[in-house]
């Protein structure tokens, strides 16, 4: 007997209910919305699993109709950023982290000051220490961009000590 995705033909596996893999909810999604539908199934999985308090996925537009659906059925938090184009950030989580995107992501991400990028990594939950060379490298970028000169080195004031043995 031949499995499942051999039994029907590509059209009908297309119209087919997107499932998560995690949970017994079914959603309908558009034709060819499989891809999108299961990043975000998993984003959401990973949320109320604890693994993330906050997340940000990047989708087409066309598909915001179902993001949104299953965000207000699971009862999760979420701000949606519109970009040029076909694409819109949808940010979720926890309410509080969501107070802080409203206040800090008022125009295009790559906009965002060294500060306010730090912090939104660091509200997503990216490796801190990534976060910091980052951090350090734009804010060096960016001060010489204004021509500030500011170099990544100790000063005398602050100086790192490292550990004997």
């Amino acid at each position: 007997m031949r499995g499942w995705l051999q039994s029907v033909s590509h059209y009908e596996f297309l119209k087919a209910k997107v499932m998560n893999p995690y949970s017994d909810n079914k959603i309908d999604a558009p034709i060819g919305s499989d891809a999108p539908m299961r990043v975000l199934m998993n984003h959401i999985y990973e949320y109320q699993k604890g693994v993330r308090r906050m997340v940000l996925y990047t989708f087409n537009k066309k598909y915001m109709h179902y993001a949104v659906e299953r965000l207000e059925r699971q009862g999760i938090d979420y701000v949606v950023s519109p970009l040029q184009g076909d694409n819109v950030n949808l940010f979720f989580g926890r309410r509080e982290c969501l107070d802080a995107i409203r206040m800090i992501v008022v125009r295009p991400l790559n906009q965002l000051s060294p500060e306010e990028d730090f912090i939104l990594g660091a509200l997503l939950g990216y490796d801190i220490c990534m976060q910091c060379e980052r951090y350090c490298d734009r804010k060096q970028r960016s001060c010489e961009a204004k021509g500030i000169f500011q170099k990544r080195t100790s000063t005398p004031a602050m100086t790192v000590a490292r550990g004997m043995g």
